[in-house]
């Protein structure tokens, strides 16, 4: 995916297990385990498509907010920091590897939220994975 896509979406939640039925029921998507944690994945029933992550708000994932949180795929996670103070932004989250990607949560000056997903693989100073 080229730089600026946003190429994932997860909603991170205390009640992962019961949040998912939520969603299966009121938009009809289609919920399964992810296979390699206890989390689910989002999938479109008539596409197949995996679309979204149901995250618990536990372990590297306890710091999150109750949120859906939007993906952007960046070159460099640590350039986009940098920048992203510059711009009268923070970080409140992160960064950390997640997979084999560096990630973080950026807040806007209006507060809005975003991760930040870089697409080479992390550096040494990152954290636990996901």
């Amino acid at each position: 995916m080229p730089q600026g896509a946003i190429v994932w979406r997860d909603l991170t939640v205390n009640d992962a297990e019961g949040i998912k039925e939520f969603y299966s029921h009121v938009v009809g998507w289609a919920i399964e385990p992810h296979p390699m944690c206890d989390d689910f994945n989002v999938i479109v029933p008539e596409t197949g498509e995996t679309i979204a992550g149901i995250c618990h708000a536990r372990g590297v994932n306890a710091g999150l907010p109750p949120q859906w949180l939007i993906y952007i795929e960046v070159d460099n996670v640590q350039d986009c920091i940098e920048r992203c103070n510059q711009a009268g932004g923070r970080v409140v989250y992160g960064p950390r590897s997640m997979g084999t990607h560096n990630f973080c949560v950026i807040q806007d000056p209006a507060r809005a939220v975003a991760g930040l997903i870089e697409t080479t693989a992390p550096t040494e100073t990152t954290s636990s994975t996901h």
